[in-house]
């Protein structure tokens, strides 16, 4: 059945208000060495190269050249030139990247690092920021969705080193009168470890603000948040993936049907497994 427009039918994310600061921490998870960058298969479209940064993928917001920088196998954010989104929209997906944070010990809490990456040009959010000894409100940490659901790990390395994210995103479906038939879900691993496990987004992921869903295409462009940090962002690559064909339907109940002895010799077929079975 279709969900209301006004998405009040989706899913609640928790009881707990928005940005919670009480709220419990997720557990720290202890890491393995540090990986080489992860290669991309060979149908993924590339956005960052792992071998050398480049913004060829990318532009402004307003559609101009994209003003960030290149150092050596790095895009590097411009702190204060603003966001970038990709020039190829883009729908379902895979998405693979690797950042890394500034050198900002200085710096607290969401000033630290922060970023994100998004789909739809900013509906849906995944945090990027430097969580490593650095506390936030959990709904603000790194890998959350933001302003909705804490990682339900801890799995950031030291500031100092390359994180690896997986995300594997789902968009919403809307009805030709603009219902909600299927929320976005969104799965996310940080560095190998699962933090956001296949979750159904109640609407759009905002600052101090709750909103429901608005109808949108189904494919959208990609961004990387310009927040004010000289975040490093190196091996970026993506693939779509496509909508299959459920079950057919009737699967997976039990009805009663006459078999002829023929039919249910065919369909089941006899089987020994030694003399005298």
């Amino acid at each position: 059945m279709p969900l209301s427009s006004s998405s009040t039918d989706v899913p609640r994310a928790s009881a707990w208000r928005q940005h919670d600061t009480t709220r419990l921490l997720p557990a720290r998870v202890e890491l393995a060495p540090v990986p080489p960058p992860t290669p991309a298969p060979a149908d993924a479209t590339i956005l960052i190269p792992a071998d050398g940064g480049s913004l060829d993928a990318w532009e402004a917001m307003d559609g101009s050249p994209a003003p960030w920088t290149i150092e050596g196998d790095a895009v590097v954010i411009a702190p204060g030139s603003g966001s970038i989104r990709t020039r190829q929209p883009f729908g379902d997906v895979q998405l693979h990247l690797e950042w890394k944070a500034a050198p900002e010990p200085e710096k607290t809490s969401q000033d630290r690092s922060n970023s994100g990456v998004m789909f739809f040009e900013g509906l849906y959010e995944v945090q990027i920021l430097d969580t490593f000894d650095n506390a936030t409100y959990p709904d603000g940490m790194a890998g959350a969705i933001y302003g909705q659901y804490p990682p339900l790990a801890d799995a950031l390395r030291p500031s100092d080193q390359w994180q690896h994210y997986d995300l594997f995103f789902r968009g919403p479906r809307f009805g030709t009168d603009g219902a909600v038939l299927e929320p976005a879900r969104l799965t996310v691993l940080i560095n190998g470890v699962l933090v956001q496990n296949n979750e159904l987004l109640p609407g759009s992921t905002l600052w101090m603000q709750s909103l429901p869903y608005a109808p949108h295409p189904r494919r959208g462009k990609i961004v990387l948040q310009d927040h004010g940090s000289p975040v490093r962002f190196r091996n970026v690559w993506i693939r779509e993936t496509p909508d299959r064909p459920a079950p057919p339907d009737g699967y997976a109940e039990i009805r009663a049907a006459d078999v002829s002895d023929a039919d249910l010799a065919r369909l089941v077929g006899h089987y020994e497994r030694g003399p005298g079975d």
